[in-house]
């Protein structure tokens, strides 16, 4: 109970200290670093020379938090999967796929390329080179697509095959992905703007000290959601935190049956694909289930989506938090290399997209809609979103709408094929080329689907 008490109080501090320093340094403000990959990164610094130069008691303490630490990932990706879709109003077909076709057909592109980059470099060349397992390829898309939270949804599939440091080079990657993201996509800003690709930039110079700073004046507060609930019944904050433990409740039992069943039909498989499956795709489909039986019973209205995305918010910063501040320094140390190789390739392929593949794909808004994948696939949607809001403050273009109908479709097929992809891997390090054959044939279907909107575009 102490350590948990002390481990949440290191969060609570770490996350202060992270804010504070984003406060006072104006360069981090101009990198916008979120203040809780800062906290994570003071927090790695610490733990490192604690486990240096304290007394042996006083480190050992330190290690127990920190592996309370690495647990919270795992658990804080499952609230964030669950709140996908609770309280939104799923759209119509026809209309995610007329309104949207362009910026979803560009996002698989991207995610499904660095999975074909990340399995086949470590297939062909990494894994012999420096005596890795093929998994470390399937690192890229994990870390870069998926980020802090994809990594730590996937602590059970790396201990259940014995992988351990996947979790830390997974992070590894992650972080390194969220930070060159921003501090590349500003830099794709600045040159779009200078180039007259865009008009609506704010440069950093332009923005208000509140907006440099990070904090909204008084005055123009917004709203954190609306209650739906009387509090006098049952606060309306634990309301929507009891929807979302529903969720990932549907699907613990989702995931325990395909598991009960698996062993069912086949009792002397040696190799188990819903083993150590992870749980969060499966919290995903049981928000969607909740989500629908409102609906059906006219409930739906007792679901707030903003409430909604603030529970996702807070969970994000705590997850982004604990990743970063328990990476493993010996095992990133020991990895050093084939992760600068492995980072350094899924960066020029993203960046590839975003000027080649970008401004003949779209019709409008070519570069909005490009940085914000870019944003999203280096980083989480966050970033992609801070970076569209950089360059179209306004929303003067369609990017913003285009994004958010591309991510319901997106979002899950990725968050399940990525769970499968490291699965299959870990489980038998042969299935290696077969994922990766499998990715590559993906990924060509939705380069044909790119290669006619092109043709169309240069029609038109």
């Amino acid at each position: 109970m102490t350590t948990a008490i002390i481990a949440f109080c290191t969060l609570s501090v770490l996350l202060v200290l992270g804010k504070a320093i984003r406060l006072r340094v104006p360069l981090l403000q101009q990198l916008y670093l979120p203040g809780a990959v800062i906290g994570g990164l003071i927090g790695l610094l610490g733990f490192s020379l604690i486990a240096k130069f304290a007394s042996a008691e006083f480190a050992q303490e330190s290690q127990n938090v920190a592996g309370v630490l690495r647990q919270l990932p795992g658990f804080f990706i499952n609230v964030i999967f669950a709140t996908l879709f609770l309280g939104k109003v799923t759209p119509k077909v026809k209309d995610v796929i007329g309104g949207a076709f362009s910026q979803l057909c560009f996002g698989q592109i991207v995610a499904w390329g660095q999975l074909v980059l990340g399995i086949g470099l470590a297939g062909f060349v990494l894994a012999k080179s420096f005596g890795l397992p093929p998994a470390f390829g399937n690192l890229l898309e994990l870390g870069f697509e998926g980020g802090h939270g994809t990594v730590g949804g996937m602590q059970g599939v790396f201990s259940a095959y014995g992988w351990q440091d996947g979790l830390a080079l997974g992070y590894t990657v992650a972080t390194a992905g969220m930070i060159m993201g921003i501090i590349l996509g500003m830099f794709f800003i600045n040159f779009a703007y200078k180039r007259g690709h865009v008009s609506s930039v704010r440069p950093f110079s332009e923005r208000t000290f509140h907006e440099r700073i990070g904090v909204y004046p008084e005055k123009d507060r917004p709203e954190a959601g609306r209650q739906t609930v009387c509090s006098d019944s049952v606060d309306s904050l634990a309301w929507h935190l009891a929807m979302v433990g529903l969720s990932v409740l549907i699907g613990f039992l989702v995931l325990k049956g395909l598991q009960g069943t698996e062993v069912a039909l086949f009792p002397s498989a040696k190799t188990r694909l819903f083993k150590g499956f992870p749980l969060f795709p499966l919290c995903m489909l049981g928000g969607v289930v909740l989500q629908a039986i409102a609906h059906h019973l006219r409930l739906r209205l007792f679901i707030d989506r903003h409430q909604m995305q603030r529970i996702a918010g807070t969970a994000l910063d705590f997850l982004s938090l604990s990743a970063v501040a328990t990476i493993q320094i010996s095992v990133v140390a020991q990895n050093w290399q084939p992760l600068v190789i492995l980072v350094a390739s899924g960066l020029v392929w993203t960046m590839l997209a975003v000027f080649f593949i970008g401004p003949r794909i779209f019709k409008d808004a070519w570069f909005e809609r490009s940085i914000t994948e870019f944003g999203q696939a280096t980083g989480v949607t966050a970033t992609g979103l801070l970076l569209l809001r950089t360059v179209d403050p306004e929303n003067k273009t369609a990017a913003a709408t285009a994004f958010g109908y591309k991510q319901l479709f997106h979002e899950p097929v990725m968050g399940v094929w990525v769970a499968i992809a490291m699965t299959l891997v870990l489980s038998n390090p042969a299935n290696w080329f077969g994922v990766w054959l499998f990715s590559v044939g993906v990924f060509v279907v939705w380069a044909i689907f790119a290669l006619i909107l092109i043709f169309k575009n240069k029609k038109a």
